[in-house]
Protein backbone atom coordinates (compact mmCIF):
# COMPACT_ATOMS: atom_id res chain seq x y z
CA UNK A 1 0.00 0.00 0.00
CA UNK A 2 2.89 2.37 0.74
CA UNK A 3 4.19 2.01 -2.84
CA UNK A 4 0.67 2.56 -4.18
CA UNK A 5 0.35 5.77 -2.14
CA UNK A 6 3.70 7.00 -3.51
CA UNK A 7 2.50 6.37 -7.06
CA UNK A 8 -0.75 8.24 -6.38
CA UNK A 9 1.19 11.09 -4.74
CA UNK A 10 3.51 11.35 -7.76
CA UNK A 11 0.60 11.37 -10.22
CA UNK A 12 -1.29 13.97 -8.19
CA UNK A 13 1.82 16.11 -7.79
CA UNK A 14 2.49 16.03 -11.53
CA UNK A 15 -1.13 16.87 -12.36
CA UNK A 16 -1.37 19.76 -9.92
CA UNK A 17 2.10 21.07 -10.75
CA UNK A 18 1.37 21.19 -14.48
CA UNK A 19 -2.04 22.75 -13.92
CA UNK A 20 -0.64 25.28 -11.45
CA UNK A 21 2.25 26.26 -13.71
CA UNK A 22 -0.13 26.81 -16.62
CA UNK A 23 -2.31 29.07 -14.47
CA UNK A 24 0.74 31.01 -13.29
CA UNK A 25 2.51 31.46 -16.61
CA UNK A 26 -0.22 31.82 -19.21
CA UNK A 27 -2.80 34.58 -19.56
CA UNK A 28 -6.32 33.64 -18.52
CA UNK A 29 -7.60 34.36 -22.04
CA UNK A 30 -5.39 31.60 -23.45
CA UNK A 31 -6.58 29.05 -20.85
CA UNK A 32 -10.36 29.60 -21.03
CA UNK A 33 -10.71 27.05 -23.85
CA UNK A 34 -9.41 24.27 -21.63
CA UNK A 35 -10.84 25.65 -18.41
CA UNK A 36 -14.28 27.19 -19.17
CA UNK A 37 -14.85 28.00 -15.48
CA UNK A 38 -12.18 30.70 -15.73
CA UNK A 39 -14.65 32.99 -17.49
CA UNK A 40 -16.14 33.87 -14.10
CA UNK A 41 -12.81 34.34 -12.28
CA UNK A 42 -10.35 37.23 -12.37
CA UNK A 43 -6.76 36.82 -13.56
CA UNK A 44 -5.65 37.32 -9.96
CA UNK A 45 -7.93 34.53 -8.69
CA UNK A 46 -6.65 32.17 -11.41
CA UNK A 47 -3.06 32.94 -10.42
CA UNK A 48 -3.88 32.33 -6.75
CA UNK A 49 -5.41 28.95 -7.62
CA UNK A 50 -2.23 28.17 -9.58
CA UNK A 51 -0.03 29.04 -6.58
CA UNK A 52 -2.13 26.83 -4.30
CA UNK A 53 -1.92 23.95 -6.77
CA UNK A 54 1.84 24.33 -7.07
CA UNK A 55 2.34 24.47 -3.30
CA UNK A 56 0.08 21.44 -2.92
CA UNK A 57 2.10 19.51 -5.51
CA UNK A 58 5.37 20.30 -3.73
CA UNK A 59 3.80 19.43 -0.38
CA UNK A 60 2.76 16.00 -1.63
CA UNK A 61 6.37 15.01 -2.29
CA UNK A 62 9.04 17.16 -0.64
CA UNK A 63 8.26 16.73 3.09
CA UNK A 64 7.93 12.96 2.77
CA UNK A 65 11.11 12.61 0.71
CA UNK A 66 13.25 14.82 2.95
CA UNK A 67 11.76 13.68 6.25
CA UNK A 68 11.45 17.35 7.23
CA UNK A 69 7.98 17.96 8.68
CA UNK A 70 6.46 14.88 6.99
CA UNK A 71 3.05 15.76 8.43
CA UNK A 72 2.90 18.38 5.68
CA UNK A 73 2.42 15.64 3.06
CA UNK A 74 -1.03 14.50 4.26
CA UNK A 75 -1.84 18.13 5.09
CA UNK A 76 -1.12 19.09 1.47
CA UNK A 77 -3.28 16.19 0.28
CA UNK A 78 -6.12 17.31 2.55
CA UNK A 79 -5.77 20.88 1.29
CA UNK A 80 -5.95 19.72 -2.32
CA UNK A 81 -9.03 17.62 -1.46
CA UNK A 82 -10.70 20.74 -0.03
CA UNK A 83 -9.77 22.64 -3.20
CA UNK A 84 -11.45 19.90 -5.24
CA UNK A 85 -14.61 20.20 -3.15
CA UNK A 86 -14.78 23.90 -3.95
CA UNK A 87 -13.97 23.17 -7.60
CA UNK A 88 -16.82 20.64 -7.69
CA UNK A 89 -19.17 23.31 -6.37
CA UNK A 90 -18.11 25.62 -9.21
CA UNK A 91 -18.63 22.89 -11.82
CA UNK A 92 -22.06 22.01 -10.40
CA UNK A 93 -23.09 25.67 -10.39
CA UNK A 94 -21.89 26.10 -13.98
CA UNK A 95 -23.43 22.77 -15.12
CA UNK A 96 -20.08 21.35 -16.32
CA UNK A 97 -20.31 17.56 -15.92
CA UNK A 98 -17.00 16.87 -17.69
CA UNK A 99 -15.12 19.16 -15.29
CA UNK A 100 -16.96 17.58 -12.37
CA UNK A 101 -15.80 14.07 -13.28
CA UNK A 102 -12.12 15.03 -13.27
CA UNK A 103 -12.58 16.99 -10.05
CA UNK A 104 -14.22 14.04 -8.28
CA UNK A 105 -11.38 11.72 -9.34
CA UNK A 106 -8.74 14.18 -8.11
CA UNK A 107 -10.66 14.61 -4.85
CA UNK A 108 -10.82 10.85 -4.29
CA UNK A 109 -7.09 10.42 -4.92
CA UNK A 110 -6.14 13.36 -2.68
CA UNK A 111 -8.45 12.11 0.07
CA UNK A 112 -6.90 8.64 -0.23
CA UNK A 113 -3.40 10.07 0.21
CA UNK A 114 -4.51 12.21 3.16
CA UNK A 115 -6.15 9.20 4.83
CA UNK A 116 -3.22 6.91 4.18
CA UNK A 117 -0.50 9.34 5.25
CA UNK A 118 -2.35 10.62 8.33
CA UNK A 119 -3.31 7.10 9.33
CA UNK A 120 -2.02 3.61 8.73
CA UNK A 121 0.78 4.50 6.30
CA UNK A 122 2.15 7.65 7.91
CA UNK A 123 5.81 8.31 7.54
Amino acid sequence: MNVFLWIVQALLAASFALSGLAKLTRPKDKLVGGYPWMETFSQRAVRLIGVMELFGAVGLILPAVTGIAPVLTPTAAAGLAVMMITAAAVHIRRKEPSGLLVTVILFALAALVAWGRFGPYAG
